[in-house]
């Protein structure tokens, strides 16, 4: 599952965000039956991107960098290229904005 979780979620990434605020607005989708929801922050060059499985609760953190995509999840470490990024094929849903 994580082989398509993961290059998936990262695909936000890519996108620049329309207006950055403070807080970033939460953000959410569903993939294989389990809803993920998510903020996308930018830390100097790097796009932070943090978040739950909302079923399990079990945390994520990963770091999208020019070339390489790094992080956690739960405790278990990740890493993959950027370029093996696939496209959901639905756009994610925003849950509050301000």
């Amino acid at each position: 599952m994580k082989n398509i979780f993961l290059p998936t979620l990262a695909l936000f990434a890519l996108f620049p965000a329309a207006v950055q605020a403070e807080e970033p607005a939460a953000q959410r989708f569903e993939h294989g039956g389990s809803i993920y929801s998510y903020t996308v922050t930018q830390v100097g060059d790097t796009r932070v991107i943090s978040g739950i499985e909302e079923k399990t609760g079990k945390p994520f953190k990963l770091r999208v960098g020019e070339h390489r995509v790094r992080g956690t999840i739960g405790s278990q470490q990740v890493s993959f290229a950027l370029r093996d990024v696939k496209p959901l094929t639905q756009p994610a849903t925003t849950l509050a904005a301000r």
